[in-house]
């Protein structure tokens, strides 16, 4: 018995920034964020966007395709939690109508909360193949307004239906796992936006990607050329490039080829939205998915990475006829229906987010109907709402 990933949703907010005007505003040149970043836009969350609401229109983009009655398990993983001590995921199961036996929690350790949600999932699934379990990624990643993580933001959520026998990519047994205590990026209980030692968080990525590759090959036997494309959590697309360029060192020109090409593909939708912690991996994997070329059965390897540090490499075979299950053109339209931002604009929505709103003040949302969004809070208590 396989399982595997069955369903794919992706939601981002209907706001944008576009690089070009950031790197002016920053007098910078544009090619430092263009190309030394590898970044294009990032999606901009405003107050009335959190990791809860963006992860409710995530699923709902695929819950009317699935039987809800045989959902067992809901996981969020995500770094922007809404509360200290409630789960993120019971909204969600909430605003989703989840049977009341559904077991839900939440899952904290910065970018790799999804992949440790997706390995849970996988086990439970396994263990209980007449069930499934939905697990998100929704993130907002905010650093301080004209420093050097400014032009890596963005927001969104990625939220996939493990099963048994699935549609989309059936996941190999086996990992590899590394972690270790340090302080490249975090953020503290007084502060609302990230801090980060940058250059020496690039080091980590790249050391625990090599150590955890060259791990998974030796316990599996397998080699570079067998995988058909390699993914990798991507906080700016250049950073994913740069460990791709160590998995092809020393490889065939058809090799090489094949991954680059495939991680082009990959980096389509992230270069677009930005970094979204948790689901960055994922987003990778659905644009890699809609936008590249594979065969049933083509090993896909996945790097997850996490700061603080936990990284893991993992694998799955791509199922026949995954393309039915996507729908390709809705993906495209919830980044392109995105309002551009002026720099003004931009830097007055993201002031205005780090401030908890007056409670008992309603929030309106502009999102297109049917979307749901945080509407403040009552007495307290935090209010969603479908627009």
């Amino acid at each position: 018995m396989q399982a595997g990933i069955d369903q794919i949703g992706f939601y981002t907010p209907n706001k944008y920034l576009d690089i070009v005007d950031l790197a002016y505003a920053r007098n910078q040149d544009p090619n430092k964020f263009l190309i030394g970043i590898g970044q294009s836009k990032m999606s901009v969350a405003d107050q009335t966007q959190d990791a809860v609401s963006m992860g409710i229109n995530a699923t709902l983009s695929y819950l009317d395709k699935i039987d809800r009655a045989k959902v067992g398990l809901l996981i969020i993983g995500t770094e922007s939690g809404v509360d200290q001590s409630k789960s993120a995921s019971l909204f969600i199961k909430s605003a989703l109508k989840l049977a009341p036996d559904v077991r839900t929690f939440e899952i904290k350790e910065a970018c790799f909360g999804m992949t440790a949600g997706i390995m849970v999932a996988r086990d439970y699934v396994r263990l209980h193949p007449h069930h499934s379990a939905i697990v998100i990624g929704s993130d907002i990643a905010r650093y301080s307004v004209n420093t050097g993580g400014e032009v890596t933001q963005g927001a969104g959520s990625v939220s996939m239906l493990i099963k048994a026998e699935p549609s989309i990519l059936a996941l190999s047994n086996g990992h590899s796992a590394y972690s270790a205590d340090i302080n490249d990026f975090w953020r503290p209980n007084d502060s609302a936006v990230a801090l980060v030692n940058g250059k020496y968080s690039k080091e980590v990525y790249l050391d625990f990607f090599k150590r955890t590759f060259t791990d998974y090959q030796n316990k599996t036997d397998l080699e570079t050329s067998d995988f058909s494309a390699l993914l990798y959590h991507l906080p700016f697309v250049k950073m994913g490039f740069k460990a791709n360029q160590l998995a092809i060192e020393g490889q065939t020109e058809a090799t090489a080829k094949r991954l680059e090409t495939n991680f082009t593909a990959s980096a389509q939708y992230s270069r677009e939205v930005g970094n979204i912690y948790t689901a960055s991996l994922y987003l990778g994997l659905l644009s890699l998915l809609e936008n590249g070329a594979l065969t049933p059965g083509a090993l896909i390897g996945l790097f997850s990475y996490g700061s603080g540090a936990m990284g893991e490499f993992y694998a799955g075979e791509v199922v026949a006829d995954y393309e039915k299950v996507l729908d390709r053109r809705a993906d495209e339209k919830m980044i392109t229906r995105r309002q551009k931002l002026t720099v003004t604009e931009y830097e007055e929505i993201f002031n205005e987010a780090l401030k908890l709103p007056q409670d008992n003040l309603e929030l309106k949302s502009d999102e297109e109907t049917g979307y749901w969004y945080f509407a403040g809070t009552k007495d307290h208590v935090r209010q969603y709402k479908q627009k």
